[in-house]
């Protein structure tokens, strides 16, 4: 009866099993599909101590979640306020996550700790976003608040590395010496926001902090500063910071061989036979020179006379040569570089009179651009600028509402108005042990694009 009873039970779960096949469209047999996927981010069902509470004394937290979750990069996203002199220990198991501060704790004082995402469950990675545990040791919770925005001067644009800090009870050297009281990461438009402060007096600034010490110590760091203490209250203002260097960031520098090439050679730039109407002719050479004898070249135009007031330079380096002329638009150029004209340190030189042929470009090849400018104050020392980069390509005095040129390169460029206060042409960082504030640059939403041979215009509403 037994063996009976196990050929009936098989015959029907065949049965089944080709029906499913029957019955599945396609054919093919696969694992059951599984429901949509989790997006819920974990939720906290229990806290102690308690969230809000006060009078706290002790040094841990622990906090229970309703699944199983796990700390990301604790060290870059978890930001407690008052800032610690010791790093706080941040450690989970299952559904439970555990803060240990190292810090003694101060009186009376509101903390907060931002995890911002770095609460994940452990299956989906959903965060738990922007979550700020807060307590106090005194009894009440502050809830003062003070918000902005930190913007790079010499551009308008934002950087969300730099962090924003406050010192309480403090003198000016505090940001040189030791750690802020308070640290607010920007958002990526440049915005910050300190919560949970009590009403005092706060000196605020803001830091790209290159090596992690939280001090404002060396003068390529992006810093900005608050011309005066900030006081907290109901109704304190958003605050704007401009950011700048003292100095700038050394870029990559080339390295020579400590021995010079046997042989001296000229180094031609790209797309030298095409001269630009605007620029100097330049020259490079592979060993540096010690004799430059600038009368020993010689520049004549199309009908091969030579042509006046030529005036050559040589940079610092001694490997590049740049000519000064009012080139003359479709002309051919001939230059001719003599044997005795120019040697290195080994004395080696050209092996034969060299002679360069090219021709200026034409009027065609630029493009004309006028601006039309409302909204704007001209006392104010403007300067246009076009960018490449974050190279200043062109840089313009604005003295009127209509700025025109006729001959400009054609390109995308970024436009950019600074306000010269000093009136001397070029952009000026900020100087903190003078308490200077930078000159500020506005740029533009929207690049212009500049077309050879074309009227290039728009109307700039500031």
């Amino acid at each position: 009866m037994r063996l009976i009873h196990i050929f009936y039970s098989l015959i029907i779960v065949s049965s089944l099993y080709l029906l499913a096949i029957a019955n599945s469209g396609c054919g093919q047999i696969g694992m059951p599909t599984g429901g949509p996927k989790d997006s819920i981010p974990p939720r906290m069902t229990n806290a102690s101590p308690e969230l809000n509470s006060i009078n706290v004394t002790g040094n841990k937290i622990t906090l229970s979640f309703n699944e199983y979750v796990e700390i990301r990069d604790a060290q870059t996203n978890v930001l407690i306020s008052p800032f610690p002199k010791k790093n706080p220990e941040v450690d989970y198991r299952l559904k439970t996550v555990t803060v240990k501060l190292k810090d003694t704790l101060l009186p009376n004082t509101t903390y907060s700790i931002n995890f911002g995402n770095a609460i994940v469950d452990i299956n989906e990675g959903n965060p738990l976003r922007d979550f700020t545990y807060v307590f106090s040791t005194g009894n009440q919770i502050d809830t003062l608040m003070l918000s902005g925005k930190v913007l790079l001067a010499e551009n308008g644009k934002t950087d969300s590395t730099i962090v924003a800090m406050l010192y309480r009870n403090a003198d000016d050297s505090a940001v040189q010496k030791r750690k802020p009281d308070y640290v607010s990461k920007l958002s990526g438009d440049g915005s910050f926001r300190f919560v949970n402060l009590p009403a005092d007096n706060f000196k605020l600034y803001a830091l790209k902090d290159g090596d992690g010490s939280k001090n404002y110590n060396s003068k390529k760091e992006m810093f900005a500063f608050a011309d005066a203490d900030i006081l907290v209250s109901d109704s304190t203002a958003r605050v704007t910071l401009y950011a700048s260097a003292l100095e700038k960031e050394k870029g990559q520098t080339v390295t020579r061989p400590s021995t010079p090439a046997k042989k001296l050679s000229i180094i031609y730039p790209p797309g030298f036979q095409q001269q630009d109407l605007l620029s100097p002719f330049e020259l490079s050479f592979n060993n540096p020179l010690k004799i430059f004898d600038s009368a020993k070249l010689i520049l004549k135009d199309t009908n091969n006379v030579p042509v006046p007031s030529t005036s050559w330079t040589i940079d610092s380096s001694r490997t590049k040569i740049s000519l000064a002329v009012n080139w003359q638009q479709e002309m051919q150029y001939i230059l001719i570089i003599d044997t005795l004209a120019i040697s290195d340190s080994a004395d080696n030189r050209l092996a034969k009179q060299d002679t360069i042929r090219f021709v200026a470009k034409k009027q065609a090849d630029y493009g004309t651009v006028v601006l039309r400018f409302s909204n704007i104050d001209l006392t104010n020392n403007l300067v246009l600028q076009f960018v490449q980069g974050e190279v200043v390509k062109e840089s313009y005095p604005l003295k009127s509402v209509e700025w025109k040129k006729q001959l400009m390169s054609p390109g995308e460029y970024e436009i950019r108005i600074l306000f010269d206060e000093n009136k001397n042409g070029i952009w000026d960082p900020g100087d903190y042990s003078q308490k200077k504030q930078p000159e500020k640059v506005i740029t533009l939403n929207q690049k212009m694009g500049v077309k050879a041979n074309w009227d290039n215009e728009r109307d700039i509403k500031l």
